[in-house]
């Protein structure tokens, strides 16, 4: 049965991925709100049924009348920041929610960051009290969910570190900085660190929510992550890439701890907290592979070569 969907933030790098997914999987009405049209690279006349609305999201009110014939709307878009970031991040997307009939829709797909969640997937309070303004942003639009008409309609996802962009996909933040470091192999192999994360690549949430559009499910709240790993695995993966032997290292936090003494380097109190916390890990991580299907990346190696660091033997 087709449905009509209403996306926002599909000119992103998850985006991209998301609706093209949608566009060769489905056969699912799409409308895609997006500000600049000419920021998307994928092919949206590949079918019918996709309608773009150039507009702004702090300007949803224009499209009431469309978002109550909404069978199931997904929120990507978010600002990053600068002065409209709470007008973005929270009441925009609290406003469209509003507009949508309780008793037609059936999900909503809410992007939120993993950032804001503690080691047992709760709300770190760290986030908010010296998080900077994307991360409180996203952690008070979180709270004020619950207290919808719709909120047991909204399914919640929590992405960790989003790896994803190419030729026809804007990068993400995490992927554009990915060659320089591997640059310095030669160096980080002498290194050890005491910490670990989680990362997805956005084709693989693209393929999570693709499913949860089908497949709405009964849990309402995701961390979208592969298993942990930690800067050890990394730092060793990256030098057997790069075709170098990994070494009994120095410990890289120390370092990082005298050099921000010896040079003075001011640091925010959220950077200091990350430096400490260290281990930004989940309970029970999804991707594909939970649902029954491949994941596109789930490795360092995929991640190096999908971010176009060459191999050396």
């Amino acid at each position: 049965m087709s449905k009509r969907i209403f996306v926002t933030g599909a000119s992103g790098c998850i985006g991209h991925y998301l609706v093209e997914a949608l566009i060769q999987n489905t056969r699912h009405e799409l409308f895609l709100l997006v500000r600049d049209a000419s920021k998307i690279k994928i092919d949206l006349t590949a079918r019918s049924g996709i309608t773009v609305i150039e507009s702004d999201l702090r300007e949803i009110e224009q499209h009431r009348e469309l978002l109550s014939t909404i069978d199931c709307a997904i929120l990507a878009a978010t600002a990053w920041g600068g002065e409209g970031i709470q007008e973005v991040n929270v009441q925009s997307n609290l406003q469209l929610l509003s507009m949508l009939d309780p008793e037609r829709v059936e999900q909503v797909i809410y992007f939120s960051t993993a950032s804001i969640l503690d080691r047992n997937n709760q709300l770190l309070p760290e986030a908010f009290t010296i998080g900077n303004d994307y991360l409180k942003s996203k952690y008070i639009c979180y709270e004020k969910l619950a207290g919808l008409a719709i909120a047991p309609k909204i399914t919640k996802l929590f992405p960790t570190l989003v790896i994803g962009g190419g030729e026809r996909y804007p990068y993400s933040a995490v992927t554009t900085g990915i060659p320089e470091v591997a640059r310095w192999a030669k160096l980080i192999r002498f290194f050890r660190a005491d910490g670990s994360f989680h990362f997805i690549h956005a084709h693989d949430i693209a393929q999570v929510v693709r499913h949860f559009v089908d497949h709405p499910p009964k849990e309402k709240s995701f961390v979208v992550g592969n298993q942990k790993i930690t800067v050890n695995q990394v730092f060793d993966e990256l030098c057997f890439y790069r075709g170098l032997k990994p070494m009994l290292g120095f410990p890289l936090l120390l370092l990082a701890d005298l050099v921000i003494f010896l040079f003075r380097i001011q640091m925010g109190e959220w950077d200091r907290f990350a430096l400490r916390y260290r281990h930004f890990i989940h309970q029970n991580p999804i991707s594909p592979a939970t649902f029954g299907m491949e994941n596109y990346c789930s490795t360092i190696e995929d991640v190096l070569k999908l971010s176009g660091v060459r191999r050396k033997r």
